[in-house]
């Protein structure tokens, strides 16, 4: 029997890092009450960021296995369902028209005799290898969502992800997390104590607290780690220059109906999102803030976005994007924004949080805490990052855009992932392949996913086949059923979001 004294986990900040991260390890730990004291100290002055307010599918997976309601989640956070993002003006226009392809959260339809993107190359099918390859673009566009008339709670026609609004999602999670046990303290932090390389306790306007295990959700702050270790910040800056945002939350002009998808637009100095949400749109614009003003920024979201729908809200971010060197020390965790950040071209944030709570938790199995685990969990968060930071890299250094520095300069963004540069030069002879990337950590995005953005990009390999073009029909014919069934299961967007009541009948 395991007689080990029950141990005091006091997480500062709120927002999804924090309340994320409560409900895990709380699940984690206490289905028997008593193995984890958890506690939340979270300011009611502080704002949360909740930059993107988009997810990745694997998400659905954490809500799951936290015994959460899908239906309610939606309805408590605006929420709409989103199959994958439109990229549009990442290169030049092609024929007039404004370049654009779908990153899709689904695999690759299945190859035969070939691999499925061999079989596309050889095929010399028209059209564009996401129209190819996947179902979801043929959705998106006859306006249906991954939802089928018989859908269970997180399943569909498609896997499919969320656009939610952060800081309901964050209440949700809150409510939640204290039914189900964890401590909420409502406490502004003013001092953090520290003997070594150890927090003892943060001093706050409703007193001392003091705990075992720290977990630092204080976001781009940092305040936590900031008071244990000075230097211990990686930029990505080199490879990654988009360092502001401003974000746009706009009422939607009459008869507009939410998108099941996010859209990702190039502009002059970086990318827009458009999000959809039941009730508004959330928009913004990731730039870089040595070649734009706020001011300017702005005037160009406002362009872009149009004048249909008031404008309800309009905040400008910095961003601090890259990630610690160690984010374990000590007695502390960084997690969320104090850990790293990735800029949201790829809907990421929650989606590391999933990550950093579900190794920490594993991590703290232990009854004592040793420097091989805390080793451990750097050396995998560390990787999550940087593979994270590659595929992103992977969007801009394939452009031939010239219209500005901006990207000009993007095309060498590959000079500062060796590893990546390496391997589309490969690329250019040969097709992307599962152990291409078998060693990577990022999970999330495997070899199918470079491939939807490598062939979207045109970064085409120089293939050499001859295969039996009977049996390249029959695949690709295969492929058209499915998108035919898929079409006859999936309902429309708004129809699915009515009939769960986060939209007006």
């Amino acid at each position: 029997m395991n007689t080990a004294p029950q141990r005091t986990l006091t997480i500062v900040g709120g927002g999804a890092a924090g309340w994320m991260t409560a409900i895990y390890l709380n699940r984690y730990f206490n289905a028997k009450p008593g193995a984890l004291h958890i506690r939340v100290v979270e300011s009611p002055d502080i704002g949360i960021i909740g930059v993107g307010e988009a997810t990745v599918h694997s998400i659905r997976f954490f809500f799951a296995a936290m015994g959460l309601d899908e239906r309610e989640l939606m309805q408590e956070a605006n929420g709409t369902l989103k199959s994958g993002i439109l990229f549009r003006n990442w290169m030049k226009p092609v024929n007039g028209r404004t370049h654009e392809y779908f990153h899709p959260f689904e695999a690759n339809l299945s190859g035969s005799q070939l691999d499925i993107s061999s079989s596309w190359f050889a095929s010399g099918t028209p059209g564009s290898y996401d129209e190819a390859v996947c179902t979801s673009v043929h959705l998106i566009r006859d306006g249906l969502c991954a939802k089928g008339k018989n859908s269970r709670a997180y399943d569909g026609v498609v896997p499919y992800g969320y656009h939610l609004d952060a800081t309901l999602m964050a209440r949700f999670l809150r409510r939640k997390a204290v039914q189900s046990g964890v401590e909420h303290i409502e406490a502004t932090v003013s001092e953090v104590e520290t003997q070594g390389d150890h927090i003892q306790a943060v001093v706050t306007d409703k007193g001392r607290i003091d705990g075992d295990i720290f977990v630092d959700c204080t976001g781009f702050r940092g305040l936590l780690m900031e008071a244990l270790q000075q230097n211990n910040w990686q930029s990505f800056a080199d490879a990654l220059p988009c360092n502001k945002a401003v974000a746009i939350q706009k009422a939607y002009a009459d008869s507009i109906e939410p998108r099941p998808y996010t859209q990702a637009t190039a502009l002059t100095n970086g990318w827009a999102w458009q999000i959809d949400l039941t009730n508004r749109q959330g928009t913004g614009y990731v730039y870089d803030g040595n070649r734009l003003s706020p001011e300017q920024a702005e005037a160009e979201l406002r362009d872009f976005i149009g004048t249909g729908g008031a404008v309800l809200k309009a905040v400008h971010l910095d961003m601090k994007v890259g990630r610690r060197k160690q984010f374990w020390v000590g007695n502390c965790i960084a997690m969320g924004l104090a850990g790293g950040f990735i800029e949201p071209l790829e809907s990421t944030g929650l989606h590391v949080i999933n990550i950093g709570a579900r190794l920490l938790a594993t991590h703290l199995s232990s009854s004592e805490i040793s420097q091989p685990v805390r080793d451990s969990y750097n050396e995998l968060m560390i990787g999550v990052y940087e593979d994270l930071k590659q595929f992103i890299v992977l969007h801009y250094c394939l452009t031939d855009r010239d219209d500005t520095d901006f990207w000009r300069q993007a095309k060498a963004s590959v000079e500062h992932c060796p590893a990546l540069k390496q391997k589309l030069a490969v690329w250019k002879h040969k097709v992307c392949e599962y152990l291409d990337l078998a060693g990577s950590y990022a999970t999330t995005f495997t070899d199918e996913n470079y491939r939807y953005v490598l062939y979207g990009m045109q970064h085409y390999p120089d293939l050499a086949l001859r295969p039996d073009p009977e049996q390249i029909e029959q695949v690709f014919a295969r492929g058209k059923q499915k998108v035919e069934m898929a079409r006859q299961q999936a309902l429309p967007h708004a129809a699915y979001l009515k009939a769960i009541g986060t939209l007006p009948v």
